[in-house]
């Protein structure tokens, strides 16, 4: 089983930044840490940005250039550095695992972002 467990989300003015952490634990066989989705209140969840096993990442076009994704997989973290944030921004952001064979995605319980003046 998996477990991840995501950081560092807050209250944060438009224009300032902040920076998600999940940290992954329990059996990681053949499982790795994609990335980011979000979902704002009364919205469906949304792909943010993804990293594949190899390294390349892929954003939303309303993140494109504001955010980046990395992972430390000797830690067993992912990351979301987030700049340049906009109301549009606000919503809770949860990591995402999955299993290479079986597909499997794992959740962490999610990070409230809200951007506010």
């Amino acid at each position: 089983q998996v477990q991840l467990v995501e950081s560092g989300g807050g209250l944060v003015q438009p224009g300032g930044s902040l920076r998600l952490s999940c940290a992954a634990s329990g059996n990681m066989e053949n499982t790795y840490l994609r990335g980011w989705y979000r979902q704002a209140l009364g919205k469906q969840r949304e792909m943010v940005a993804l990293i594949t096993s190899g390294g390349s990442t892929n954003y939303a076009a309303s993140v494109k250039g504001r955010f980046t994704v990395s992972r430390d997989n000797v830690k067993k973290m992912v990351y979301l550095q987030m700049n340049i944030l906009n109301p549009e921004d606000t919503a809770v952001y949860y990591c995402n695992a999955r299993h290479t064979a079986t597909l499997r995605d794992y959740w962490g319980q999610g990070t409230q972002v809200t951007v506010s003046s």
